[in-house]
């Protein structure tokens, strides 16, 4: 009988295996790649662009004066910060994009922590996982430290572009790292969601409620200065006392990363107490079943649709109900300043000096969260796929172009119902204030942007059909990267044929002016093509699993 040691290859290739551990950590960067990359990249590209735009706009000596005391109005400080050091190229920087970053971070972070722990864990990916050598709570934390890695490289390349333009080092470090702690503060609060309830959909709801309550603090800190100490109990709030490039204060960032670190401490403690695809808060027994809307394709895509539409309508709804309560003071404020219209001209605030002319400006930005909620619908039906939902479905009598046609009708139906919301509650704000906005004018300002939000809806389902990996970014392309290119293009004075590749250079700006028929249907048709072509794709490839 042979009882001899095996041989020292062969101890040597044991050795160098990687550790479960690290398995688990590559797995997390893996599921996450993409998308860290992406909002990395948007992060640093609208950094960079205002930075650059910072000369032309104050080519004027007397602009940044002018556009301090446009800002110095509550109702713009309410809607884009509070202004300080605007007479620098980094503190324009951070009043122009930087609440837009860091709510973008923070809702990236959100999403891709519940995804990729609660989420995965629903799905039973994660029965074998944790089966094996590593236990529950290591496995949220290994998660948990990539969506975090995400954050601190925004926060890497921020502070990167920032030096590269110029600015003071010190207001770089400041906003570059104040940037990263809230995106490591959501995920964890993402993090700690996904072990408290027994679902993805609660989870990622109660944390974005929480990045919602938070925002609106500091809105509310920043536009009453009575309540300024509302500042302190918002994340957003501990940015905006930090002061970049003016007070680089670091208290209210180490005050962000104590709750940072105090939320990931609750998540590791939840974690070790609750069972795999389970929660601390049970999940409801005896419930009467609920079979509504369940008697075919096209009442279950609804079924699907109506609660994830209902939270975007609330939090979109919210911000276009607050444009509509500014809107007078905004208006009037500029009347009475003529000059100071032709510098929020140049600074990017064109036709501010009317109400219809604030509606159609902050209208057009609508597009992106719209046709954002379109693409995370057609992820969410890939993810039904992915995860075998649709197995079962789809070897019954009902062909695939079905499927997808349902879950595509209804999610343009929900965009429409989005749009308008907004408009509802944009004219419901200035009504309330005693402006003048009739609830047409609203109406048409909203749905104008409809053309766009169905682009990227084709771009979608094109992806569904022949790349579903890239869903995410192609979905996004016709409307925040078409966003991004126009702004790219009018500040580098690019030739004409670039900027007009946006489709945002050929939305009218409605209710200011008319629609512009050609331009919607030419949209309109490329999204509707889009669209058959990806159908066609979907028709013919198999089913991912």
């Amino acid at each position: 009988m042979n009882t001899g040691i095996l041989p020292a290859s062969t101890t040597v290739s044991l050795t160098t295996e990687p550790s479960p551990g690290r398995a688990v950590t590559w797995l997390a960067l893996r599921q996450i790649r993409r998308g860290g990359l992406t909002v990395t990249g948007l992060a640093a590209g609208m950094t960079a662009v205002v930075a650059a735009t910072y000369g032309q706009v104050m080519a004027d000596p007397a602009a940044a004066g002018s556009l301090r005391a446009l800002a110095g109005n509550p109702a713009i400080r309410t809607l884009f910060g509070v202004p300080i050091g605007l007479d620098t190229a980094g503190g324009f920087v951070v009043w122009r994009v930087g609440t837009v970053i860091a709510v973008l971070l923070g809702v990236w972070s959100i999403l891709a922590t519940t995804r990729i722990t609660r989420g995965e864990e629903d799905a039973g990916h994660w029965d074998v996982l944790l089966s094996g050598r590593v236990p529950l709570r290591d496995t949220v934390i290994r998660h948990l430290a990539v969506v975090m890695m995400v954050a601190a490289a925004t926060a890497t390349t921020i502070t990167t572009v920032l030096l590269a333009a110029g600015t003071p080092p010190a207001g770089a470090i400041i906003h570059g790292a104040g940037t990263g702690l809230l995106g490591v503060f959501f995920a964890a609060v993402a993090a700690l969601t996904a072990q408290v309830f027994p679902a993805r959909s609660p989870a990622t709801g109660t944390a974005v409620a929480v990045l919602g309550v938070g925002l609106l603090a500091r809105m509310i800190g920043d536009g009453v200065t009575a309540l300024g100490w509302l500042h302190w109990l918002s994340p957003f709030g501990l940015l905006t006392l930090s002061g970049p490039y003016v007070h680089n204060r670091t208290p209210p960032l180490l005050l962000l990363a104590v709750a940072a670190a105090l939320t990931t401490t609750a998540t590791l403690a939840a974690a070790g107490r609750r069972d795999i695809r389970g929660g601390l808060i049970p999940a409801p027994a005896g419930r009467p079943a609920r079979t509504s809307l369940l008697a075919g394709v096209e009442t279950f895509a609804v079924r699907r649709t109506l609660l994830p539409a209902t939270g975007w309508l609330i939090g979109i709804g919210a911000y276009y109900l607050l444009i509509g309560l500014t809107a007078v003071s905004v208006t009037g404020f500029l009347r009475d300043n003529p000059a100071l219209a032709g510098q929020a001209a140049q600074a990017g605030f064109a036709g501010l000096g009317s109400i219809p002319g604030f509606a159609a400006t902050l209208f057009a930005i609508l597009a992106m969260p719209v046709a954002g909620f379109t693409t995370v619908r057609m992820t969410a039906f890939l993810a039904a796929e992915t995860d075998r939902r649709l197995t079962l479905l789809t070897s019954q009598p009902v062909t695939r172009i079905r499927l997808l046609g349902a879950e595509v009708a209804v999610t343009a139906v929900a965009a429409a119902f989005l749009v308008t919301g907004a408009g509802l509650l944009t004219w419901a704000g200035v009504t309330i204030m005693g402006g003048d906005l009739a609830l047409a004018a609203a109406l048409h300002g909203t749905w104008n942007v409809l053309p766009i939000v169905l682009l990227s809806l084709g771009a979608a389902v094109l992806a569904v059909g022949w790349a579903p990996r890239w869903t995410g970014l192609i979905g996004g392309l016709p409307s925040v990267g078409a966003f991004l290119l126009l702004i790219i293009a009018e500040s580098t004075a690019a030739p004409l044929w670039v900027r007009d590749l946006s489709p945002f250079a050929h939305l009218a700006p409605v209710p200011l002016t008319g629609p512009d028929p050609a331009a919607s249907a030419i949209m309109l048709a490329t999204g509707v093509t889009l669209a058959v072509i990806g159908g066609l794709g979907y028709r013919r490839r198999d089913l991912l699993s």
